[in-house]
């Protein structure tokens, strides 16, 4: 079977805390509603995300054999997963999430150094494969085999080297504004010593932007969300989820925007991380 999405690397636990307001300002103590520990971590959003939309999705990555690692398993049960053992245990995340849904994370990456993806563990077949930063996952692109690749580099900085194996060696490239001094350059920047061909932007409520090596810079609008903005954690990894929807389908760009942000919008309602990703039916029925 040739799955639509392999998704490699990017799983861990998020503990969300919900505090009074971001920066949260020193004190001993703060009284907060229940702590919750989710399913979390990019690659499991993706993966989630997919799923849910219908798309045949494998999903590959280390995890620890620790009760954080068995929570992860139990939240991906639903997808074809090929674990391997992280020795350090699992990826975790403290989340702070303020009253308007914004959230500073804390993201501890549990890696060791060397470390390496058994290679048995994601050569399947599949029709695009999503590659997650994590560290060991920049050595399996010789092993794609041609294999049309994304990644997300979330808040990149445009400057830090450790990003530019996934920014360079991808096909298709996200990545968030929040760190950019100048988009717009940062995204030329990929085109120009990557292999990308389209460079997408996300801006939060400011739409995204696009590049790509056949056009001009384009700008698209956000979506608004239906409903009231619960946490914006797992957003960003829903407008992923939905882009790659969209052109798995053959649809043009504008379109894939389209549905990545009508995903990440609906993610934005949604308390957690990747607990009710958007299904297909409903984005059809709000991607018009």
């Amino acid at each position: 079977m040739t799955r639509d999405v392999l998704v490699i690397g990017g799983a861990g636990v998020d503990t969300t805390v919900y505090v009074p307001e971001l920066p949260l300002p020193y004190a001993d103590t703060y009284a907060v509603p229940p702590v919750i520990d989710r399913i979390g971590n990019t690659g499991a959003g993706v993966s989630l995300g997919c799923a849910a939309l219908g798309l045949k999705v494998a999903f590959a990555d280390l995890v620890g054999d620790d009760p954080q690692g068995e929570l992860v398993r139990r939240a991906l049960s639903g997808v074809e997963c090929r674990f391997g053992p992280a020795a350090a245990g699992t990826r975790r995340s403290v989340l702070l999430v303020g009253p308007d849904g914004r959230r500073t994370s804390l993201f501890d990456p549990r890696a060791t150094p060397g470390e390496r993806l058994d290679p048995a563990l994601y050569r399947v077949p599949a029709r695009h494969v999503h590659v997650s930063i994590t560290d060991f996952a920049r050595h399996v692109y010789a092993d794609l085999d041609g294999t049309p690749t994304s990644t997300d580099l979330h808040d990149w900085d445009g400057v830090n080297p450790y990003h530019e194996d996934f920014a360079h060696r991808s096909d298709l490239v996200f990545l968030s504004a929040t760190a950019l001094r100048d988009p717009e350059a940062a995204m030329r920047a990929i085109l120009d010593r990557g292999r990308a061909h389209t460079v997408v932007c996300t801006r939060g409520a400011g739409g995204c932007l696009t590049l790509t090596r056949s056009g001009p810079l384009r700008a698209f609008p956000a979506v608004p969300a239906p409903g009231p903005i619960a946490d914006t954690n797992g957003a960003g990894d829903a407008f992923v989820s939905g882009f790659l929807y969209g052109m798995l389908r053959g649809e043009p760009l504008e379109s894939c925007v389209r549905k990545g942000a009508v995903a990440g919008a609906h993610a934005c309602t949604v308390p957690g991380t990747h607990e009710a990703p958007i299904t297909e039916e409903a984005l059809l029925e709000r991607a018009f």
